[in-house]
């Protein structure tokens, strides 16, 4: 039978999450009063070398289930301590004993378990080498040079406060208009005639800067002054009445506020750093025209 499947460690990862799931209750509902009175001089000093679990010989440290852990999903990692590094071992017991049993069958040597593993490795090695880049590069120095750039040194974002009314027609937008012009409370029109979720709340649309609105609407709301209302304003949602209340320069965050945000974006800047950096000291010969394109889809390939 061809070998169409490989345990990978999303796989395992999957595996352990399912094994986690059986004893959660009944170990989560036995007290913990003798747990919480446990000192820290009673629980012996970690080390990843430490040893958890023998299996015919190969060990099960405690970076075997550290790593694991550190890719389970979030909902797991809620579980009591315990619970988490028994399901680990257990699981990774039977891995073991499954590579065992696949390597005296000689599937080790099948063309899918080496393409996989192989894959598998470049990658793994490939995303510490990233990582390790991220964290040598992206300096606090970096992170605040970034954060003036982008928010001290800037220019001002103008940002509005503003209401409107959305109604179906043009009709109907300008006798509102004309209701409202005559002394009609434009909140309680918002109430009465609104079709979108702003209506309970007389139109309030809160603060926004100009790209978070349509053009038509942004280029409408950014042309009044606070206390107008324009006439009516058609967006692909239909026709909108808008009345600013106040404008303003968007207020400066705290780098604590914004910081994560722009490690996320230098991640994307150093990333693309790194690889032209190799890039130029990499020999790339692409024989593409070795296989057809369509030969992607050759499943067989890897099936004998």
């Amino acid at each position: 039978m061809p070998l169409t499947r490989l345990f990978s460690l999303s796989a395992l990862v999957g595996c352990v999450a399912l094994l986690l799931v059986a004893p959660v209750v009944a170990q989560t509902s036995q007290g913990t009063e003798a747990q919480d009175q446990e000192t820290a001089a009673e629980t012996p000093a970690a080390s990843a070398t430490a040893v958890l679990a023998t299996v015919d010989g190969t060990d099960i440290t405690l970076g075997d289930v550290i790593a694991i852990r550190q890719q389970l999903p979030e909902q797991y990692l809620q579980l009591p301590d315990e619970v988490l590094m028994s399901g680990i071992v257990d699981q990774l017991a039977e891995q073991i004993m499954l590579e065992n049993a696949a390597r005296a069958d000689g599937l080790d040597k099948h063309p899918i378990v080496e393409v996989i593993v192989r894959n598998q490795t470049r990658a793994v090695l490939a995303d510490a080498y990233l990582r390790q880049s991220l964290r040598e590069l992206i300096t606090d120095e970096r992170i605040a040079e970034a954060y003036e750039a982008q928010f001290v040194d800037a220019e001002p974002v103008v940002e509005l406060r503003a209401a409107h009314i959305l109604v179906e027609t043009e009709d109907e937008a300008t006798a509102i208009k004309a209701e409202i012009d005559a002394g009609a409370d434009f909140a309680a029109k918002a109430s009465e005639h609104g079709t979108d979720g702003t209506a309970s709340r007389g139109g309030d649309l809160g603060w926004f800067v100009r790209g978070q609105m349509v053009p038509e609407f942004a280029d409408a709301a950014f042309a009044l002054e606070p206390g107008q209302i324009s006439g009516p304003v058609q967006t692909p949602f239909g026709w909108h009445l808008i009345r600013v209340d106040e404008r303003r320069d968007q207020p400066v965050p705290a780098l604590d506020e914004v910081r994560e945000d722009i490690i996320g974006e230098l991640s994307q800047e150093v990333s693309a750093e790194v690889l032209t950096g190799l890039r130029k000291d990499t020999e790339i010969v692409r024989t593409l025209e070795n296989a057809p394109a369509s030969a992607i889809r050759a499943d067989e390939l890897l099936e004998n």
